[in-house]
């Protein structure tokens, strides 16, 4: 039996959540048998829709005393695997490992955003992260790097062998694809949008980059050549300063919150969009270019950390911290429609490289390899 510890997915944690759902999902098409579940059952907290008859094994405490109990485990290796119990293998896709004795496991790390961007994380789980990753990284019998980006950080860092690492990109869910008109009209009169906008979707937090992007906007939209500017995605830590420079924007009547986003939602979103913007100073992947791609969104996008490697020749991309660059590439595709139906061209083919098919018989192989 394999565990798969899907903690992320069933806390709804944005992006590890979004990849532990998927290759659960996608595993469990090709092994339904050899495959159950590990998490964090906190109070509230429900099975993955569509596998609550998988078999699981859950315990019940809060999200840090479980973390601080992990590491204390591992520190005083005390192995959990009366947790687990049965287990041949245990996969864990978020950045905790479970100590355990005589049983292969494998680690999935999405980032170091924690040693890029200390100061975008708060204080306490920085620490944690500084004196948690290194000993996982070591005590895993394998690592999954989500982007080869990742992997390259992982060696620097940690001087973790490369032999070690595997790269297993991500993908765009199969729901993010073209979407009828009609339904791109439905959803955006749900949300009160107009018919053109600039889309941003992510946690708003200082990694995001979010007072660049309102910064490189505001002149456009305030000369009347770029529409409003639209964000989907719940306020993260160290928002502060975002909401600082908003307020204090003459263009502020022009941002537009969409609060909650129903995931059905999401993809009519992206489709109407005149203009994708994703000006992240640093990502493990980064999934919100991908999915817009996919659902036919012309895309802007950082070229820092892994995001390269996601859009490819897809989208228009801007060094993170080149406030008038970005200003520039918004004013340039926003006018030209030429540009923007080349590039959701291209999008749609870069996007359709990706699949988490794909990403499920991979991890497949790496499990088997490993047994």
């Amino acid at each position: 039996m394999i565990t798969l510890d899907v903690s992320a997915a069933v806390h709804r944690r944005a992006g590890l959540g979004r990849y532990a759902e998927s290759l659960t999902r996608a595993l469990y098409a090709l092994i339904p048998g050899e495959l159950r579940l590990f998490y964090n059952a906190e109070r509230g907290i429900a099975p993955l829709a569509g596998l609550e008859r998988m078999p699981a094994r859950t315990v019940a405490l809060g999200y840090k005393p479980w973390r601080m109990l992990v590491w204390m485990g591992q520190l005083a290796r005390l192995p959990f695997n009366r947790l687990v119990a049965g287990t041949a293998l245990f996969h864990a896709t978020e950045h905790l490992l479970l100590p355990l004795r005589g049983i292969p496991t494998v680690l999935t790390v999405h980032d170091l955003i924690f040693r890029h961007l200390p100061e975008h994380h708060k204080r306490l789980n920085r620490w944690y992260l500084n004196a948690t990753m290194p000993l996982y990284c070591r005590r895993a019998t394998h690592i999954i790097a989500v982007s080869e980006a990742t992997r390259q950080d992982l060696i620097a860092a940690y001087d973790v062998p490369p032999e070690k690492i595997t790269v297993i990109l991500e993908a765009a869910g199969s729901q993010f694809e073209p979407q009828p008109a009609a339904r791109v009209v439905r959803v955006r009169e749900v949300y009160g949008l107009p018919e053109r906008y600039v889309l941003y979707v992510g946690t708003i937090e200082p990694r995001k980059n979010l007072v660049r992007l309102l910064a490189a906007w505001e002149p456009l939209y305030l000369s009347g050549e770029a529409p409003e500017l639209v964000i989907v995605g719940r306020r993260g830590w160290l928002s502060d300063a975002f909401y600082a420079a908003l307020e204090a924007s003459p263009a502020r009547e022009g941002v537009r919150f969409t609060g909650y986003v129903a995931d059905d939602d999401l993809p009519a979103l992206y489709a109407g969009t005149t203009v994708f913007v994703f000006p992240s100073l640093y990502e493990g992947f980064g999934l919100p270019p991908l999915e817009a791609m996919a659902c036919g969104a012309p895309v802007i996008c950082a070229n820092a950390s892994s995001l390269p490697e996601v859009v490819g020749d897809a989208a228009l991309l801007v060094a993170p911290t080149a406030t008038e660059a970005l200003t520039q590439a918004l004013h340039r595709l926003l006018r030209d429609t030429d540009l923007q139906a080349d590039l959701r061209e291209r999008g749609f083919a870069r996007a359709a490289s990706f699949s988490w098919q794909r990403a499920a018989q991979e991890t497949l192989a790496l499990y088997r390899s490993l047994l």
